[in-house]
């Protein structure tokens, strides 16, 4: 099976895109914190998963790119439609419907009629527990380096009497994130009796039936036809290349389309570019050319497509110019270097003229 396998930077240069609220320990309301790692070296600001998948719900769904489910609220759990035939967002990035099984009434009678309601509203239940396993993963975005956590200090002073001080902390990062896409996942539901792998009930079947559906009975799923596999996948990769949001936005204006990605069509899930970025003595992040170098010699038969690097002209040029000059040198020819729109551009065309990737 083939994958999507991708690597991105964030350059947050004075931000504080993902935070916690207040923070631990102190009595006063109006102070908030970032997210970070507290290591031995340092704080490792962060931006959760959750987080970024928010950003890129938001960002297809602001774009009209993005056919999103509906939500549904009971009690304490809130859920989708479990719909991923009809809802493009269920299809990618997964759900589990799971209603609370209502507890039957307490009673010393135990003829068959008790029994039988009892059975029905517990097969009913199970029924209605759908959950798919996100074609689309993330990691946790993490700073390539420890930084030092800057708490500013301001004050509300529009009013009369004494003014309302409050403090929140930010910091200068560059946050290094990884994802991944199951290509045949995308766009294929099952119907197996397996936590992760139950996406269509007794409904779904029958709106997968009723719409034509490809059926592949020997491993219990249905397949949306190539074409419409092809425009979701085409959809979120536009809105990963586009991609808005991020807390604070309003005092640090931090655009979060990365300035760097790395892509590339995989066979396996496993993901090649994790251990090729560090930071140099600045603190800025750099390309492990060696480590590059190695994942595309031992992956040379795993690499199916080009390796697509994005990168945005002004943002770390001497580590540009570097890398540039090590592919002239040892003429990398399955590497293609553009502006990121311009690589998940790329990407995309090479996607529909192969489309046995999805396969």
């Amino acid at each position: 099976m083939a994958f999507i396998t991708g690597l991105f930077l964030i350059d947050a240069p004075a931000s504080a895109l993902n935070n916690l609220g207040l923070r631990k320990g102190e009595a006063d309301k109006n102070k908030s914190g970032v997210k970070f790692i507290s290591t031995l070296q340092g704080q490792y600001p962060y931006v959760s998963a959750q987080a970024f998948r928010y950003w890129l719900r938001e960002t297809l769904e602001s774009n009209h790119q993005l056919k999103m489910s509906p939500i549904e609220r009971a009690k304490d759990i809130a859920y989708t439609a479990a719909d991923p035939i009809n809802y493009w967002d269920d299809d990618l990035f997964g759900y589990m419907r799971a209603p609370a099984r209502p507890k039957p009434a307490r009673n010393k009678q135990t003829d068959s009629s008790l029994t039988a309601s009892v059975t029905d509203t517990e097969t009913d239940t199970s029924e209605k527990t759908l959950t798919r396993v996100s074609p689309f993963r993330v990691s946790t975005l993490v700073s390539v380096a420890p930084v030092r956590i800057t708490n500013d200090f301001g004050v509300m002073a529009r009013h009369e009497g004494h003014p309302v001080p409050h403090e929140h902390q930010f910091y200068r990062a560059t946050l290094k994130g990884l994802f991944s896409l199951d290509l045949y996942a995308a766009g294929t539901f099952s119907y197996a009796t397996k936590t992760g792998y139950r996406n269509l009930g007794t409904r779904g079947i029958e709106d997968a039936n009723s719409t034509g559906l490809e059926h592949i009975e020997d491993k219990k799923s249905y397949r949306l036809n190539i074409s419409e596999r092809l425009q979701r996948v085409t959809a979120l990769l536009d809105g990963l290349s586009r991609l808005e949001g991020g807390a604070k936005q309003t005092i640090h204006y931090t655009d979060v389309a990365p300035p760097l990605v790395i892509l590339a069509v995989t066979r396996g899930g496993n993901h090649l570019f994790g251990h090729i970025i560090g930071a140099n003595e600045l603190d800025q992040a750099v390309i492990k050319i060696h480590a590059l170098a190695e994942v595309l010699d031992i992956n040379r038969d795993d690499i199916l497509s080009p390796v697509y690097v994005g990168w945005v002209q002004g943002y770390l040029d001497a580590e540009r110019a570097r890398f540039e000059a090590w592919l002239a040198e040892t003429k990398q020819d399955n590497v293609v270097v553009a502006h990121p729109r311009r690589a998940y551009e790329k990407l995309i065309a090479d996607l529909r003229a192969n489309p046995d990737w999805l396969a």
